[in-house]
């Protein structure tokens, strides 16, 4: 069962239209994502570099560039510790190229998920020390690390803090919060609660960059050595699920720009391996097909593997290690497949199974599996899911949520019976020890204040849309939007009563159903419309309401009966060299 809804924000798409020289459709759609001024719609429609904001403006970020200028100076060893995940990847990256730019004496850590866990660790820490290393760099992590950078500071070590991450804090009775922060040399994360950048929507990635950018300035590098980091920043902040508003909606657009021309030869590389040489790459593509190939080295191997094809000058082994990544990636895939299906059959034999917040423990499955299959069972049943595995010590898991539950707050409620946790409202992960397995899952349900119909999958309509009003013109004009991605979605439409006059299924596995949709009053609007998932459940619906004669008429194309609401959005499909219009389907009744 779903809710649909159209959303109904008011405002004079007319005179918005007239000013900005565009349709009251556009201008609708604009104002849906929450765009409040003409300034605001003016950047929107117009993305540029400029609209970037300053980094100094960020608490932390001079104290810790003038910190670096001095080691540079003394040629003092550096060491990055970055993380596993793609964003972690992105930021060691970014790190690591600007840091050399400017002559540091640097190199880099990344954690192995399952020997070290996340973030940051004593025994990195002791490395680093026995290494000769004077001060340490955290990237998209160390913001939690309160024990272990006190640890590196009784050791004599210089530490500096970046991340993007919630910043930890203890709850009083009362309800007031306070906030801990690690006792660093300096700490670069937007969301502390009296810095002054004006958004903390950005990732790791991201914080990492505005370092580098403000470093520049300070070492007198030209600012335009900053181009060539842009495409890590835009691939970060995708693969880290950032929304894509603000300055982060102008990195991803321009960052685009670069990776589809890109110079570097491991991102080259990893274009080639995963066969979209020649296709525009787009969000899709960094999401869906690029971030997972990075994430599989840190997830089944070491995501150093990842580092070192963006830093390889080298072709031949920058295809070697691409190829590897994308053989990783396929073994993920797979490994993900039975992770997910051993996961469905113990919900649905569990007594369990009515949970608001579903606990999942499966002992045998790879640790780093653990947030794709919550990520995956979230999605079947639309309730915040924790999958956990066995560990060294313990278990350990990752969870996802669902916009109604903030996964981070709540697990902070049960913080006693964590070893470790942290992440964000959508997502986080978690140790703690086996036999209090039960009594979390309990804990989470008995205090959730989630209600039966905020657990009910909700779709977000932008507006109906006839027939007759879909063009080139208007695909074209709607397509000022992208990049799309969370917190700027693809615009969905909707249509009542649309006649479906004939049905055919399609693809090499029959999972595809190509239809013909009609507007009765003006059947000049005719299109063809497309359902690319569980054609079986179409069939079924149809049955349902018109039987199996209305199925049958509608495969055969003859007097069909049957009429649907659909939630769609058009597109321009091309097929050797001829264009044409289809309305993609995304839910239907």
């Amino acid at each position: 069962m779903e809710k649909w809804f159209l959303k109904n924000k008011k405002a004079n798409f007319k005179v918005i239209a007239q000013t900005f020289g565009i349709s009251e459709i556009l201008a609708k759609l604009v104002v849906n994502r929450e765009i409040k001024s003409n300034e605001e719609l003016k950047a929107y429609l117009h993305p540029s570099l400029t609209h970037l904001h300053k980094p100094e403006l960020m608490k932390g970020m001079k104290e810790a560039c003038e910190i670096l200028k001095d080691k540079i100076a003394d040629g003092s060893k550096v060491r990055i510790v970055g993380d596993y995940d793609v964003d972690g990847v992105m930021s060691t990256y970014i790190l690591y190229t600007g840091l050399s730019r400017c002559g540091a004496n640097v190199d880099f850590e990344i954690p192995e998920r399952i020997k070290d866990g996340y973030g940051i660790n004593i025994s990195i820490i002791d490395a680093a020390i026995a290494d000769g290393i004077d001060t340490i760099i955290t990237c998209d992590n160390g913001i939690a690390a309160i024990e272990q950078v006190k640890h590196a500071k009784e050791k004599g070590l210089t530490v500096i803090i970046t991340d993007h991450h919630d910043i930890p804090f203890v709850e009083a009775e009362d309800g007031e919060r306070t906030f801990i922060l690690p006792a660093a040399d300096a700490v670069v994360n937007p969301k502390q609660h009296d810095c002054e950048y004006p958004f903390e929507g950005i990732c790791g990635g991201v914080v990492a960059y505005k370092l580098v950018e403000y470093l520049y300035s300070v070492m007198g590098v030209p600012s335009s050595a900053m181009d060539e980091l842009l495409e890590f920043a835009a691939i970060a902040t995708v693969c880290d699920v950032m929304d894509l508003t603000n300055e982060n909606r102008d990195i991803v657009y321009y960052g685009l720009d670069r990776i589809n021309k890109t110079t570097n030869l491991g991102l080259q590389a990893l274009i080639d391996a995963t066969g979209i040489t020649g296709k525009k790459i787009a969000v899709y593509h960094l999401g869906f097909v690029i971030g997972p190939c990075i994430n599989a080295s840190g997830r089944l191997e070491s995501a150093k593997l990842a580092l070192q094809l963006f830093l390889s000058k080298d072709k031949e082994f920058a295809k070697a290690l691409a190829k590897e990544l994308k053989e990783l990636n396929d073994d993920r895939k797979e490994m993900t497949i039975n992770g997910v299906e051993e996961a469905i059959l113990k919900i649905e034999e569990s007594e369990n199974q009515d949970d608001k917040v579903l606990v999942v423990y499966l002992p045998s499955c790879h640790e780093s599996l653990a947030g794709i299959i919550a990520g995956r069972l979230k999605e079947r049943y639309h309730k915040p899911t924790i999958v956990l595995t066995k560990a060294h010590e313990g278990v350990k898991g990752s969870a996802r949520s669902i916009e109604e539950y903030n996964m981070f707050e709540e697990l902070t409620k049960c913080k006693d019976l964590l070893t470790k946790f942290g992440g964000h409202p959508m997502a986080a992960g978690l140790s703690l020890a086996e036999e209090d397995i039960d009594v979390l899952r309990c804990r989470l349900n008995e205090c959730t204040t989630l209600t039966d119909d905020e657990m009910i999958p909700k779709v977000s309509i932008d507006m109906q849309l006839p027939l007759p009003a879909i063009d080139y013109k208007l695909i074209h004009e709607i397509g000022l939007l992208e990049p799309y991605g969370k917190g700027n979605t693809k615009p969905l439409f909707a249509l009542r009563n649309v006649h479906v006059i004939k049905a055919s299924v399609i693809g090499k596995n029959k999972n595809v159903l190509k239809m013909t949709v009609v507007d009765d009053d003006q059947v000049s609007a005719r299109f063809t419309a497309m359902i690319f998932s569980n054609v079986d459940g179409f069939e079924e619906t149809v049955i349902r309401k018109y039987g199996e004669d209305g199925l049958r008429a509608l495969y055969g194309g003859f007097a069909s009966p049957v009429y649907l609401d659909m939630v769609f959005y058009p597109d321009i499909n091309e097929y050797n060299g001829v264009q044409t219009i289809q309305l993609m389907v995304q839910n239907y009744r």
